[in-house]
């Protein structure tokens, strides 16, 4: 599974990238906006909503609840210092996607028994995308992770974030995690088309499960 986010580029706007995604196979999107108003996220957020509704991609916005019942989109990402899922949860309703941001086993582990589904685990390494960042975990950082959560009983899914490029997708993935987040490496690329599409073909290659 791929999850895109998106962030502010000086080559495009929002809705260009996510068309540009999508056209390159990915089917799920998370709008995230962290400075601008709700005024303009609903702005933005107008234009990408065809997008991914003609497309069937999966759209969620970081943060922002209110808004994501709104305007009717399929769920949230929360970080930390956001709403708390069984809160979103009971505004949202049980069909929502809910997930969570993790930097730690015990943040994965303190989300037992909350009705959310998959934890975004990062940061993989240092990224510009994202400000005040967690401390860095690597390979052995999701390595260990994974082994403790999966430990106290996890059985949420885990998509790594952080800094990842195409290369990076093969040894994260066989740390245990079942999807992956991405930015930067697509909207940097030359052709963000056709990396997003090598993307999708190597998760199809390495286990065709979690390649949607």
């Amino acid at each position: 599974m791929l999850q895109f986010i998106t962030h502010p580029s000086e080559k495009y706007s929002i809705a260009e990238e996510v068309q540009m995604v999508i056209e390159g196979g990915c089917r799920w999107v998370q709008l995230r906006l962290k400075d601008v108003s709700d005024e303009e996220f609903i702005q933005i957020a107008e234009e990408v909503i065809p997008l991914c509704r003609e497309s069937n991609t999966f759209l969620v916005f970081d943060d922002r609840v209110e808004l994501a019942v709104k305007m009717h989109v399929h769920g949230v990402h929360l970080g930390k210092n956001d709403m708390p899922p069984a809160q979103a949860r009971e505004l949202m309703g049980a069909e929502a996607i809910i997930g969570c941001t993790a930097n730690t086993a015990a943040d994965i582990t303190a989300l037992s028994g909350i009705d959310v589904d998959y934890v975004g685990l990062g940061p993989y390494r240092h990224t510009t995308t994202k400000e005040r960042l967690s401390p860095i975990l690597g390979l052995e950082g999701y390595r260990k992770v994974v082994a403790e959560a999966s430990a106290a009983g996890n059985k949420l899914p885990i998509v790594a974030i952080g800094g990842i490029t195409i290369d990076d997708i093969e040894p994260i993935l066989a740390t245990g995690v079942n999807g992956i987040a991405m930015s930067g490496a697509i909207i940097n690329a030359p052709d963000p088309v056709e990396y997003t599409l090598r993307v999708m073909t190597l998760l199809t290659e390495i286990n065709p499960r979690i390649a949607q």
